[in-house]
């Protein structure tokens, strides 16, 4: 018996082919009589091959016996002709599904929003600058790319896509997301529409997506979103809406969108995010706000988001860490701040984050200091990354507090001189640390590097490098740790966090920060321009400085402008800095903002006079005090003024005689003003009568006497005084040898005024074998 399997073309082979075979068969049999149907069908139970040739004869009216040649010779022509036939049909109902012109058709890797595996039948149209969807797309197509054409509106061609699962539209030219013609797309579980100038979202513009998991819409132009924009989205997953126009975030719009759970939103010139944005997206596990220009966070901003797992700030103009917001998010794990302003990361900003895992606050153009407690309590936090900030240059010795299982500690790239062995103490589960390409300090803070004395691995060792001191610059690090053994070294105060110049206006509260690394701790204090010294302890409604340095001065004046000097002392020595503040584009001293000048000068008298500096605002120049003190080497008084006087008047001098004037006012914050002026009064006339020669002459040498014992006793206490100062330079010159820190030549002067020698101190000093203290009960402001 011939088998059609065997003599049939190989396309008849698969089961398409054979069931559409029988079915024309048993057609044929049904337009014969009955009797001949049945018995053919009973005949097929028996022997199914014969019997189906045997009732193709009987439907074609063949005669009933044929020998088996030719039934065989038969069964094959009847065989081929069928196939032929079906072959026909096949190619016809075919020939709408061949693949556009220029696109590539295949089966696919695909995977689902939930990054399972798929194949998919795909229809791949990208970068063909087609203006239209080609018509004769297979029905089975699931994935269609047209991506980067010139296509601006659709026609139907999208409804008989049944199948379609992926539609990328990205880098077209569609306006509204009407044009892009989505109706009746129930399978569509991802769109991309990215870079297109979609300009706006309308009310239910997406409804009949109902299977739509990613929504890809970023990069376009839209500027408003309807609140009932997402109505019917209730599968939604990602939500891409980053690179737009936008303005404002509407809550509203997450109401349908229950299940959503990426969301990117940032690049969007908004004014700002409110108090429970995001309260709808219960299930949001990953929101990014990068590159918005956001200044704050408000406390309640992140409300509702109990599942969020990452959460990210990048590239925004926050200039401290939004503490009150990130305490709603409990679940957080991982947290970018990269590229913020943040100034310092202070104690308690990155507290009770007990899911935090990793932490990233990289690239940071004015981050200074990590201080005291800034990361307390995060008991699962492995990974921080605090590098490129080129002004971190401090972290605090207790800056992390109960952070067990922090293994990487990523520091390189800063201004960091050093890093305290307590802070890596204190992270007891440290694996390995970065601290390459950073400025160094090769002495006792860093002593802990050696590594004889260290587990922790230092990546990147032959790109660590000493900056200072002089002798080992350049050298690398673990050369010079082996050779320097020293446990003490002078303060060093952070150049990079030091602000040297500032232009503020006026009513501003201005920070200046001074943090400094040493062994033993430094005591930090700062010196106003006026010679004040500020402490921790200092109560000042106008001044206060914190335990780390850093002086806050609430609303500045022109007055308040001027150098402000921060000095930073152990028991090996002191270093200092200076910043300077303009206010309102002015820098003033004490000479500048109080002007004192001479109105008339007599042989016996001189009246004073003077003003206040005509940029400065009277009104805030209130004086409590003011005094008015004279000095020569004849005489020396001081005399207190009336707080409203401008004039005084100076007698009972001696004629032809210098003096120095000084004013001296304090005003209601207890800062003090100086301004001096020389001064020589004039002549004494004599009205001689030329009978009284001779008693003139007598006069004559009487006064030559008594002027030479007034020469005789101005040059002695002249000399006196001078000594004097001699040894009070001699004092202050031999602490600063004994301390070695800064050269005489660079210190300011109101710091030199502080350190007035104190004879008796220096003799306590001495016999209690330490080095003389610095003394500010004494200042005063040298004009």
């Amino acid at each position: 018996m011939a088998r059609c399997a065997v003599t049939c073309p190989p396309a008849a082979r698969n089961k398409k082919g054979r069931q559409a075979w029988r079915k024309d068969a048993q057609e044929a049999v049904k337009t014969n009589k009955g009797s001949v149907a049945r018995a053919a069908e009973h005949e097929a139970e028996e022997r199914p091959e014969q019997a189906r040739l045997q009732t193709l004869m009987v439907a074609l009216d063949l005669p009933g016996k044929l020998s088996m040649a030719r039934i065989n010779a038969f069964a094959l022509a009847a065989c081929q002709l069928v196939l032929g036939l079906l072959t026909h049909s096949l190619t016809e109902s075919s020939a709408p599904n061949e693949c556009p012109q220029l696109c590539v058709c295949e089966i696919r890797p695909w995977f689902t929003p939930q990054s399972t595996y798929r194949e998919a039948t795909t229809v791949d149209c990208n970068d063909l600058r087609l203006t239209r969807i080609p018509t004769n797309l297979s029905l089975d197509t699931q994935v269609l790319l047209l991506q980067s054409n010139n296509i601006a509106r659709t026609a139907d061609e999208l409804q008989r896509l049944f199948n379609l699962t992926e539609l990328d539209f990205s880098q077209n030219n569609f306006s509204t997301i009407k044009d892009a013609g989505l109706s009746n797309l129930t399978q569509l579980t991802t769109l991309h529409l990215e870079e297109n100038q979609i300009s706006e979202m309308t009310d239910y513009c997406l409804q009949d997506l109902s299977n739509l998991q990613e929504l890809y819409i970023n990069h376009n132009q839209i500027s408003d979103i309807s609140p009932k924009a997402f109505a019917g989205l209730k599968n939604l997953l990602r939500l891409h809406l980053n690179s737009n126009k936008l303005k404002v975030l509407d809550s509203r719009w997450f109401d349908f969108t229950p299940n959503l759970e990426i969301l990117m939103i940032g690049e969007n010139p908004v004014v700002g995010i409110l108090d429970m944005n995001f309260q709808p997206l219960a299930n949001l596990r990953s929101l990014v706000l990068a590159g918005m220009y956001l200044t704050d966070i408000p406390g309640n901003a992140l409300v509702g988001l109990d599942n969020l797992e990452s959460l990210s700030f990048y590239d925004n103009k926050l200039t401290k860490v939004p503490q009150l917001a990130l305490q709603k998010v409990p679940n957080l794990k991982f947290l970018d701040l990269n590229k913020n302003p943040i100034h310092k990361i202070q104690e308690g900003d990155f507290k009770n984050m007990l899911r935090l895992k990793e932490l990233g606050i990289n690239n940071m153009a004015e981050l200074v200091s990590i201080d005291k407690y800034a990361l307390d309590n995060l008991p699962e936090l492995t990974k921080l990354e605090a590098t490129n900030n080129p002004k971190l240059s401090y972290i605090h010795r207790l800056a992390f507090r109960n952070i067990p299982t922090l293994e990487s500690l990523m520091l390189n790239n800063n201004a960091l001189n050093a890093m305290y062995q307590n802070t890596v103490e204190s992270l007891p589960n440290l694996r390995e640390i970065s601290l390459h390409s950073n400025p160094l300090r090769c002495d006792c803070v860093i002593h802990w590097m050696n590594p004889n004395k260290t587990s922790i691995r230092f990546m990147e060792p032959l790109s660590m490098f000493c900056a200072m001191p002089p002798e080992y610059r350049g050298q690398q690090v673990k050369e010079v740790l082996l050779q320097d053994s020293s446990e003490q070294c002078l303060p060093m105060i952070s150049h990079e966090a030091f602000p040297n110049h500032l232009n503020l206006d006026i009513g501003m509260t201005v920070f200046l920060d001074c943090r400094a690394m040493a062994e033993p701790d430094p005591e930090i204090y700062w010196v106003t321009p006026m010679g004040n010294k500020i402490t921790v302890e200092t109560f000042s409604e106008k001044y206060r400085l914190s335990g780390e340095g850093t002086l806050a001065i609430s609303n500045i004046q022109v007055e308040d402008s001027g150098r402000y000097t921060c000095v930073a002392q152990n028991t090996e020595g002191a270093d200092t800095r200076v910043a300077t503040l303009r206010v309102n584009g002015t820098l003033l001293d004490g000479t500048q903002l109080l002007k004192i000048y001479v109105k008339q000068a007599e042989a016996h008298s001189i009246l004073v006079s003077w003003k206040v500096n005509s940029n400065v605002m009277t009104s805030n120049l209130k004086w409590s005090s003011a005094t008015m003190k004279i000095d020569n080497p004849h005489i020396t008084y001081t005399a207190r003024v009336p707080v409203d006087v401008h004039e005084y008047n100076l007698t009972h001098l001696q004629p032809a005689t210098e003096y120095e004037v000084c004013l001296t006012v304090s005003n209601i914050h207890q800062q003090m003003r100086k301004s001096c002026v020389n001064v020589t009064t004039s002549g004494a006339s004599f009205a001689l009568d030329i009978s009284d020669q001779e008693t003139s002459a007598a006069l004559a040498a009487v006064m030559g006497s008594m002027f030479a014992v007034i020469s005789f006793t101005s040059v002695a206490v002249y000399l006196a005084k001078r000594f004097k100062r001699k040894n009070y330079h001699h004092s202050l010159k031999k602490y600063m040898q004994k301390t070695s820190s800064i050269p005489l030549n660079e210190l300011y002067p109101p710091l030199i005024n502080l350190w007035e020698a104190d004879s008796e101190k220096d003799k306590d000093a001495a016999s209690e074998g330490k080095h003389s203290q610095v003394d500010t009960t004494r200042s005063y402001y040298m004009c």
